[in-house]
């Protein structure tokens, strides 16, 4: 990476070290290390409840799943169905890259509702609340991973801290994975500091609401400033996909945040497994 006149030219790799027929991708680390740093803090929440440690193990199965699940069929379905309506059989390869956020969030939501259903037996906003807040970490580190793939760029912008994204064309282009990653670390800050700090983790859907309204008001701001990636944008017009698809998740959010809720304190028996 190296400035030239007032931008940044953008060459990283995408890989960090090849050995062999193994690679290891940026992306992926990134990926793998925003759910690790999630798996351990949700422990500690669960610690301070007393919950029973098989259910962090099962839901920790149940996110990765869903998350993975979720944004592959999201971007099939919403951005690019044309083209794999045509190719059925690449729809598994997730390698070639192709993930989209919206997706993963309902499959996330999906796998949580099957995980209160079949594991928990609570609420679903009971591990909604806690799962919301090292989630907003996570999608910092997959906008970063973003950036060292070359992918979702921004638009054409000559401000002073332009990227030129080498390996795409000689544009300068606003880094927009740059902008959301600082913003979702920003929601995280205040996510955790809400779920330790204040009441608000004993009324159930409360940071749940929040993060829906941090996470996706400013993806609403940022695709104005995103190259178009396609998709319902093209049939609906006027709005990005990315920004009918965040309206809503922020609709959901604000009904959760808003709704009067009768204060719980969640305290489970024994530590022992289930």
């Amino acid at each position: 990476m190296q400035t030239i006149l007032s931008y940044i030219n953008w060459d990283a790799s995408p890989d960090i070290i090849s050995i062999g027929f193994l690679t290891l991708k940026w992306y992926g680390l990134l990926f793998a290390s925003g759910f690790l740093l999630g798996l351990f803090m949700v422990r500690r929440m669960f610690e301070v409840e007393n919950a029973p440690e098989e259910w962090l193990d099962k839901a920790f199965i149940y996110i990765v799943l869903g998350a993975v699940l979720g944004a592959r069929f999201g971007h099939v379905f919403f951005y690019d169905w044309d083209y794999y309506s045509q190719h059925l059989s690449e729809i598994p390869m997730i390698h070639r890259g192709g993930l989209a956020s919206h997706g993963g969030a309902i499959g996330i939501l999906l796998a949580l509702w099957l995980f209160s259903r079949n594991v928990s037996g609570q609420s679903m906003l009971w591990i909604l609340d806690k799962v919301v807040v090292p989630t907003a970490l996570a999608a910092a580190f997959i906008r970063i991973g973003n950036l060292m793939n070359s992918e979702i760029i921004g638009k054409p912008g000559e401000v002073a801290w332009a990227f030129v994204f080498l390996r795409v064309d000689d544009i300068p282009r606003h880094p927009v994975q740059l902008y959301e990653s600082m913003t979702y670390l920003v929601s995280f800050a205040i996510l955790y500091s809400v779920y330790w700090k204040s009441d608000y983790r004993f009324y159930p859907g409360k940071i749940f609401g929040l993060f829906l309204i941090f996470i996706f008001s400013s993806r609403i701001v940022w695709e104005n400033f995103k190259d178009s990636l396609g998709g319902l944008e093209e049939t609906l017009g006027l709005l990005s996909t990315g920004q009918w698809l965040s309206i809503p998740f922020v609709a959901i959010g604000l009904y959760f945040f808003l709704r009067p809720s009768a204060k719980v304190n969640y305290k489970f028996k024994s530590r022992k497994k289930s």
